[in-house]
């Protein structure tokens, strides 16, 4: 299944998931208030929640099913608890450093490792992304995430696929030349990537992705393009550490709770930092940015000045 969170005419906004192409469901008024009116809160209870849904027999015409062109795609998950994005593609971590003349630290291989971001700072499918001021680096970066579907603490990693709600789209918008100021400091990053982080257009549930997994990793082609030019390019199975390990560390003496958000990192390719000047400039107001991977979907941004933001 697709969930999503929609905006309809007069501004209510409202969660469901799509019955076909072209109509979505609003679940609170399909199910007469028996399913919350946000994603949030229905992964509260995800498993039982996720069998009614299952169940429900809906079609275009019953009562809370509504025209996809009537409705205006949010983030899917609007407010997560949480937001941590890990580093996990060896191909990024390897080029990324090599630009900063550095090598990968042996630490690397030991242990999956993430920051946290401004779960607050989320914005959803054709949202203007406002340049930051005094950025003159902006930088997209193509990755996956996957929400938590259920409480859990110390969780093994055979054990954490049942953990893993569903999957999206990710863009971790980057200010790079704040980010290489602050983080020679030695923290971060922080101010270089709060500003907004990206996800849509929905939330593929896991199920759905089950014949496309193999040893943890999930055969998902990724790509990029900037104003329709395809820039990156690369795949979910090359990932170095998987979800599952991903979620095992994050847990290691702290209870993850459903709708905690965790992001992949940047595939190989994924970013201009990887690719270099030469291959595209920095992100300037009016360029788009459109992110594409395998069932999930395609994910489209447009870069403004802050003043057109006013």
């Amino acid at each position: 299944m697709k969930f999503i969170t929609f905006e309809r005419s007069g501004g209510k906004i409202s969660a469901g998931w799509l019955i076909d192409e072209n109509h979505a469901v609003d679940m609170c008024e399909a199910t007469g208030g028996r399913l919350p009116d946000n994603l949030l809160q229905f992964l509260e209870n995800s498993s039982d929640n996720l069998k009614l849904a299952k169940r429900m027999c809906l079609l275009p015409g019953n009562k809370g099913v509504y025209p996809l062109k009537e409705l205006r795609l949010k983030a899917p998950l609007p407010n997560p608890r949480s937001f941590r994005d890990f580093y996990a593609f060896e191909q990024h971590v390897r080029k990324a450093r090599e630009k900063r003349g550095l090598q990968v630290v042996p630490e690397w291989y030991k242990i999956p490792v993430f920051y946290f971001s401004n779960h607050l700072a989320i914005s959803g499918p054709e949202h203007k992304i406002v340049r930051p001021k005094n950025c003159y680096a902006l930088d997209y970066e193509l990755e996956i995430a996957c929400i938590i579907g259920k409480k859990g603490r110390d969780i093994p990693p055979e054990k954490a696929e049942e953990y893993i709600f569903g999957y999206c789209i990710l863009n971790d918008w980057s200010a790079r030349d704040l980010q290489r100021e602050e983080m020679k400091v030695g923290l971060g990053p922080a101010k270089g990537k709060d500003f907004s982080t990206t996800i849509g257009p929905w939330i593929v549930t896991s199920d759905e992705l089950e014949p496309l997994k193999k040893d943890g990793r999930i055969n998902l082609s990724m790509k990029a393009r900037v104003n329709g030019n395809l820039l990156s390019e690369g795949n979910m199975k090359d990932i170095y550490y998987s979800f599952t390990e991903m979620i095992s560390r994050a847990s290691q003496g702290v209870t993850l709770y459903p709708g905690e958000l965790i992001g992949s990192g940047t595939v190989g390719t994924g970013c201009i930092l990887e690719l270099g000047p030469e291959v595209h400039a920095w992100l300037e107001p009016g360029d788009q940015v459109e992110l594409e991977i395998d069932h999930l979907g395609t994910l489209k941004n447009t870069v403004i000045d802050g003043k057109e933001a006013i």
